[in-house]
């Protein structure tokens, strides 16, 4: 038996939390790093391990130049496997109970400007062959619902119910949620299923919308690919991913005025304190709203005492 039950900890993962294979992946390389420290630690199985291991494991995270919002991930992972160890009987005591977490700013999210992703569908011409109209939906679905890449690749034709307008979306851990379809993308998704027929008309085509030239499912990859291909076209924004797509598609909904449990909603998050970031254009729109029409707002300081 291992000492540190790595194999049941990511079957647990897997198996019962329903982990996609990119965060098993991750789970796995950040719990790796921290035994191989405690193996150099001299630490041999779990019956050692306190929280001032884990504290130290920390100071050598910094020490090599990792920022706290990557120790923050690793710790979220040792949470997890903490937990599930105490819940399994592997031990007694949970020693992350005294790890306090490094303090990390807000980051804002990078989206792109609503006039740029209208440039994008106005006046590129994306062809009328399958490849370029698979791209065109590809582009228009994540900008129309805010879908992660993952659960784009993953949808299939019979996720779509075009009698009530709505997409069912797998996202994580399996929670199930529903899109909008809004109406002028009707058209477009209906026009490119038939021409999907006609280029792969075997009974034996894989059930997912989504299919590249060879018929098979496309996967998050290559939707990373064709999303950072079209967005280097329109914005020199630094990151030009299909996770920018969903940012914009919330941070829009946001600054025209959409309520934030719908938007909540619409992304499938679990709370709304992870939809919050998309407030802060909203805010600032709203000052300078205030500057601009309060009467007030450009009255000089009052001058400091002498």
């Amino acid at each position: 038996m291992e000492a540190f039950h790595q194999s049941s900890f990511y079957g647990y993962l897997a198996l019962e939390r329903r982990f996609s294979a990119h965060t098993l992946s991750a789970y796995q390389s950040d719990l790796a790093n921290f035994i191989a420290f405690l193996e150099q630690q001299c630490l041999t199985s779990l019956d050692g391990v306190r929280h001032s291991h884990i504290r130290s494991w920390m100071v050598a995270q910094m020490q090599e130049g990792q920022s706290n919002r990557s120790i923050n991930r690793r710790l979220s992972c040792l949470k997890t496997y903490f937990k599930y160890l105490k819940k399994r009987g592997f031990i007694d005591k949970d020693p992350m109970k005294k790890v306090i977490s490094p303090k990390t700013g807000t980051r804002l999210p990078v989206y792109v400007q609503e006039s740029q992703m209208t440039a994008l569908f106005t006046f590129h011409d994306f062809g009328d062959d399958y490849l370029g109209q698979l791209h065109r939906i590809i582009l228009e679905l994540l900008y129309a619902t805010g879908m992660r890449r993952s659960e784009l690749s993953n949808l299939k034709i019979k996720d779509i119910d075009f009698g009530r307008s709505v997409f069912r979306v797998l996202g994580k851990g399996q929670k199930e949620r529903f899109a909008p379809i809004p109406p002028y993308i009707v058209a477009i998704l209906n026009a490119f299923i038939t021409l999907r027929a006609a280029t792969f008309p075997s009974a034996e085509t894989p059930p997912f919308l989504l299919l590249n030239r060879k018929g098979a499912q496309m996967s998050p990859e290559s939707i990373y690919y064709v999303v950072h291909k079209y967005l280097s076209l329109v914005t020199t924004v630094e990151q030009r991913s299909p996770h920018v797509l969903r940012h914009s598609f919330a941070t829009h909904l946001s600054n025209n005025g959409a309520d934030l449990n719908a938007i909540k909603e619409l992304l499938g998050h679990s709370s709304l304190a992870a939809t919050q970031i998309y407030m802060h254009n909203n805010i600032e729109r709203l000052k300078k709203v205030y500057d601009q029409a309060h009467p007030k707002s450009a009255e000089p300081e009052d001058e400091p005492p002498v």
